[in-house]
């Protein structure tokens, strides 16, 4: 009977194997994680389970039962040391289990500071998996004092989960704008005036030189133009990097990630990848993308692909974030854009819309899920939106639909 090893149990993975499953496959299939947790949802780590709001049952993706009545094998808390491509193999310490086919899900790690700047002393936390956040979780209390390195979307909820509790919160961004990498300025400068508002002290344009402490644990910091800074802890959100070690030994070709094609298939026979590690074609260029939505419809067609369905992926890209009472919701990729227009609604709801000449690239959307969801078909069917007509509040947009 044939046996699919899935390697990587978070969003990706369990998408994966649930996606076999109900395609009707009836063979062995076995699900390997480094983390001794069921597979969980990774969102709402850094905001409504590090606020307390969220109990640990509810990020399970799927409860243990699932796994059991689908016959899936679940290895959790055990790490893959090796892939053999030539005997289809993959290895676990001592052990040695063969597949017939084989899904790399094996996600990403966060940036970490060098030890040489401070980045191994105690306080220093990242947030990526459920025990990062829950080493970081008895500092973040009422009155501590903060550090956040970094200015993209996971040091900006960090940020704001933090100021929420009450600590005093100082970011450091080295570019020159929050953001930068990811949105506009006219993104940035909504952003920075809402942290700002919530007492959180953003200084852009300024690096970190190193962290300082004294037993082993944070107690300061230095920052690139001199300044020196009191802190009781450290959250580094300087991004993410595929996991591709496995990959790379095995003799498998990357490229941003594990380079797959349009299917998911890899360089080697009979592997496959999918999510935060997989990159693959998209509109002429090999992109990777890092979200919930990639990895799940990326995960399924693969499924199917692995079952013989010959279906290209095609990525819709979707994005999303929490910061206070304010949800950004994100169509498309606003790579290559050359304008944006502004439309504004009431209160803290606004819009983006990137565009590369006359075509709609992306929208951002904060508190606006109209806007978002009308950018997001029009996006997805390849059309775009008079500007004229979007920059306008009183004009409705669902005609832009039917255009």
């Amino acid at each position: 009977m044939s046996h699919i090893v899935v390697i990587g149990a978070g969003q990706a993975g369990s998408s994966l194997v649930a996606r076999l499953r109900k395609e009707g496959f009836e063979g062995e299939v076995t699900l390997i994680g480094a983390e001794p947790v069921l597979p969980y949802q990774r969102p709402p780590l850094s905001k409504a389970y590090l606020l307390g709001e969220m109990e640990l049952e509810r990020l399970y993706l799927r409860p243990e039962s699932f796994y059991a009545e689908n016959n899936i094998t679940l290895r959790l808390g055990q790490r893959v040391t090796a892939i053999d491509p030539a005997v289809k193999t993959v290895t676990i310490g001592d052990e040695v289990i063969a597949y017939d086919q084989l899904a790399l899900t094996t996600g990403s790690h966060p940036r970490r500071l060098p030890a040489a700047i401070g980045g191994d002393l105690e306080g220093v936390h990242v947030v990526r998996t459920l025990a990062d956040v829950d080493a970081m979780a008895p500092a973040v209390t009422q009155g501590a004092r903060a550090l956040i390195v970094g200015g993209g979307y996971i040091g900006l909820e960090a940020a704001a989960v933090c100021a929420k509790r009450g600590v005093q919160v100082t970011l450091v961004e080295m570019a020159d704008r929050i953001l930068q990498r990811v949105a506009a300025s006219e993104t940035s400068d909504y952003f920075r005036a809402l942290h700002r508002a919530h007492g959180v002290d953003i200084r852009e344009g300024v690096g970190l030189e190193r962290i300082t402490g004294e037993n082993g644990k944070v107690t300061g910091a230095v920052l690139g133009d001199g300044t020196e800074l009191a802190v009781d802890f450290v959250v580094v959100g300087v991004g993410i990097t595929p996991a591709t070690e496995l990959a790379e030994a095995a003799g498998l070709e990357l490229e941003n990630g594990i380079r797959t094609d349009a299917q998911g298939r890899t360089s080697a026979a009979d592997i496959w990848a999918a999510g935060d590690c997989a990159s693959f074609p998209y509109k002429g260029r090999r992109i990777r993308l890092e979200s919930v939505p990639n990895a799940i419809d990326q995960a399924e067609v693969v499924a199917q692909n692995m079952l013989g369905a010959g279906k290209d992926y095609v990525a819709t890209p979707w994005f999303w974030s929490d910061q206070y009472d304010v949800k950004l919701q994100i169509a498309g990729l606003n790579t290559g854009y050359d304008h944006v227009v502004t439309r504004k609604g009431e209160g803290a709801t606004t819009s983006f819309w990137y565009y590369r000449g006359d075509q709609l690239l992306a929208v951002d959307a904060m508190n606006d899920p109209r806007a978002y969801m009308v950018g997001k078909r029009l996006i997805d069917a390849g059309k775009t939106a008079d500007p004229a007509v979007v920059a306008d509040p009183a004009a409705d947009l669902k005609p832009l639909l039917k255009a």
